[in-house]
């Protein structure tokens, strides 16, 4: 975006046209962001529509340190994750017999994000939600079950669950068979 020290000054004094312009760029992407965490899409307007009030209501606080974007996107995965929390399906479940499975088992396949996004939407919302924290957005389990008010071995338990099932709908997408490598 052009000028967009410019337009973060104009946001900071409160001018529309300035806000408009922030918006419009921005809001393809933060609304991807907010459908990766709640699926219907009205409902993720209505999430990316309270970040963007959010975002103006608290740009006074961007002090032109790293990423104006990130910032951003940082207040769209909150508001994102304090809509689930408001919501009565909000449940992760632990499965004391996974939590010391290792997490760095990779889902390893060549689907295009597109995919991977609808695939995601097959995920029960606490394995969606921590997977797109860890493996997306780049949380640590730390922050994850801070950000969640989990515990770490929760968050640990939730990602693997979800690489589990994500491998298994992929495997009967594309027809795999068990006891073979896929190949």
């Amino acid at each position: 975006m052009n000028n967009l020290k410019a337009i973060i000054s104009q946001c900071k004094k409160g001018e529309r046209i300035a806000q408009r312009k922030l918006y419009d760029y921005y809001s393809p992407l933060f609304f991807t962001i907010c459908m990766r965490y709640v699926k219907e899409p009205m409902e993720a307007e209505d999430v990316l529509v309270q970040g963007f009030f959010k975002i103006f209501k608290k740009i006074d606080q961007y002090q032109d340190k790293g990423s104006f974007e990130g910032w951003m996107k940082k207040i769209m995965v909150n508001e994102s994750l304090m809509f689930l929390r408001q919501r009565k399906n909000f449940h992760l479940s632990l499965q004391q017999d996974e939590i010391d499975i290792p997490e760095q088992e990779k889902i390893q396949t060549d689907i295009q994000y597109k995919e991977l996004i609808s695939l995601l939407d097959q995920l029960p919302v606490g394995y969606r939600t921590v997977f797109n924290l860890n493996v997306i957005e780049g949380y640590k389990h730390r922050e994850i079950a801070e950000k969640l008010d989990i515990s770490i071995n929760t968050s640990k338990s939730q990602l693997i669950q979800a690489k589990k099932k994500l491998q298994s709908i992929i495997k009967k997408k594309h027809g795999y068979k068990s006891g073979t490598n896929g190949k």
